[in-house]
């Protein structure tokens, strides 16, 4: 079995936002296939980037982080690529709003949020301070709740008696949707009671609007009913409005002939096989059918129904349709107050929050993961600190890695950006 991944590594993203606000580092919330399935000798993890599919010859086309390529044959294909962060055909907003998909994006976000009290720090009382202590979070689902929730509570308790000309209790964080309210996925009382927490936290919750701009220095919404457009000032905007498909994932679908909606989940089969190659499989974010979820459960009762398929195959026994149990869901939204939904459990407060924790333990990878995420989370409700705070900024001296809190995607936007005569900054390394 050739398992290939562009990271070589296995990243649990429901606690993404954890590392972004510095509570967990990126090594309790990722581990390395080779490490992950060093005593499954039968399976070898590839490093590599699908771009090429042919259907004809089963063989999947891969792209080295050197740009070279190379192929990898197969019998049985299980298209497991995931989604990527959708700006609903507004690319050019990707440059000043990161999503929260990958490590990369949640070390991004950890040097916005935190350079941006550091430098608000070195400013006068004014404007330009409060556009650096302004966040704003497009989306109301659990990502946005959570990175939300996580920046108001670092403000008013981790970072609180740590500065010496800012409050940082006076950030605002603004969460726009355009819903009628937050967590769209969870029963109503659960979602208005999480609304609640929120706004004794201090998020301002902005409901009906829809993002119609981002830029550098702020953001601007319009109603959903009146088209009035507001402006926001804000030098951080985070982004966990929608997903859509990896480029790969519609290319396979095209190769394949297979359908797919308009974020790119590719219709299947009741078995999750694509209709007319019962040798392809579909699993987790791409599979598009019956309404399924984007969540981490549904990826692995597919991965282990794919399984399944392909060992009754060998047997010469007929395949079973693919079943998905709905094991419940779960949202953080501040020390003491989560969400927990399961069936007709529905739990808040502090029941809640354990039981959240309990869950996000028992899906990560890894006993010492496990061990060093729970004594990270005593240490942190103990002290109401955060041990994974540091940030990368640049500054090697090298002209193409210049000291700024900027990524390569807004370098290379204000490169397109500067006026005619004015020195372009360099396109940055990668974080």
């Amino acid at each position: 079995m050739t398992l290939l991944d562009r990271a070589a590594c296995h990243v649990f993203q429901p606690l993404l936002y954890q590392c972004a606000t510095g509570t967990l580092s990126i090594g309790q919330i990722s581990r390395s296939l080779r490490e992950e399935l060093q005593d499954h000798r039968n399976v070898k993890p590839l490093l590599g980037e699908a771009i090429r599919l042919d259907a004809g010859a089963r063989r999947v086309t891969a792209r080295r982080p050197d740009d070279s390529t190379f192929d990898v044959d197969y019998d049985y294909l299980v298209l497991a690529a995931g989604m990527r962060q959708s700006y609903f055909g507004k690319e050019e907003f990707a440059a000043w709003a990161p999503g929260m998909k990958t490590l990369d994006d949640a070390l991004s976000i950890r040097r916005r949020v935190f350079a941006a009290f550091e430098i608000a720090e070195t400013l006068p009382p004014g404007a330009e301070r409060d556009q650096w202590l302004t966040f704003a979070v497009a989306g109301g689902g659990p990502t946005g709740v959570e990175i939300a929730g996580q920046i108001r509570e670092l403000a008013t308790r981790a970072l609180a008696n740590e500065f010496h000309s800012i409050e940082p209790e006076d950030a605002r964080v603004l969460l726009f949707d355009g819903g009628d309210r937050v967590l769209k996925s969870f029963a109503p009382a659960l979602s208005e009671g999480a609304a609640r927490v929120l706004t004794d936290l201090g998020v301002e919750l902005h409901f009906g609007v829809h993002v119609s701009d981002v830029r550098r220095d702020g953001i601007t919404v319009r109603s959903k009913d009146a088209g009035a457009e507001v402006d926001y000032a804000t030098r951080t905007v985070l982004w966990t409005a929608g997903v859509e498909a990896v480029p790969f994932a519609n290319h396979a679908a095209e190769v394949l002939g297979a359908s797919s909606d308009r974020s790119g989940r590719i219709a299947v089969e009741a078995d999750l096989s694509v209709p007319g190659h019962p040798e392809v499989f579909v699993i987790g974010d791409l599979a598009g059918r019956d309404g399924l979820p984007g969540v981490a459960e549904n990826a692995m009762q597919g991965g282990l129904h794919a399984a399944a398929c392909i060992r009754r195959d060998l047997e010469g026994k007929r395949r079973k349709n693919y079943r998905y149990r709905d094991l419940g869901s779960a949202a953080y939204i501040s020390r003491g107050h989560a969400l927990l939904q399961a069936g007709p459990i529905r739990l808040t407060g502090i029941p809640g929050w354990l039981g959240w924790g309990f869950v996000h333990i028992a899906f990560l990878t890894g006993v010492r993961n496990r061990f060093s995420t729970v004594g990270t989370w005593l240490a942190t409700i103990a002290r109401s600190n955060r041990s994974d705070r540091t940030f990368i900024l640049g500054g090697s001296g090298h002209p193409e890695e210049p000291y700024t809190w900027e990524s390569p995607v807004h370098q290379s936007n204000n490169s397109r950006k500067a006026p005619a005569g004015s020195p372009a900054p360099s396109p940055r390394a990668a974080d």
